[in-house]
């Protein structure tokens, strides 16, 4: 079964721009939308999902309100909030939750480099 990312953005065209992504540098895996929190955790309890990007700043729940809930649902799934608001203490509330934090605009090398550690351990779990 393939790895299945959520992308979590209430712009649809931030969510295309990381798909895009996604999909060049892991075109095996699988890409799930959500433009919000709660169409996320809909999401989550309508399939497996196995990493998570999330827009830290949406309408409703924010990125770090719903990285909390998957942490709570998920223990080892990979997470990344995404935001261009680079603040320490915005950097600090995503490492309390265990999500890597990316600034936007999204890069592909930092993109990369998360995805690599997602699947690594992705990896590690299964085993």
């Amino acid at each position: 079964m393939p790895t299945s990312v959520l992308i979590v953005d209430d712009s649809k065209l931030a969510r295309l721009v990381v798909a895009k992504l996604l999909r060049q540098l892991r075109p095996d895996w699988e890409v799930v939308e959500a433009a919000n929190a709660d169409l996320a955790m809909s999401v989550m309890g309508d399939r497996p999902v196995d990493v998570a990007l999330l827009d830290f700043n949406m309408p409703g729940k924010d990125g770090l309100e719903l990285a909390a809930d998957l942490r709570a649902a998920k223990p080892n799934m990979p997470i990344a909030v995404v935001s261009a608001n680079i603040q320490d203490e915005i950097i600090a509330r995503a490492r309390s939750v265990d999500a890597t934090f990316l600034a936007k605009p999204l890069t592909e090398e930092a993109l990369a480099g998360f995805l690599s550690g997602a699947a690594l351990r992705l990896r590690r779990a299964a085993s």
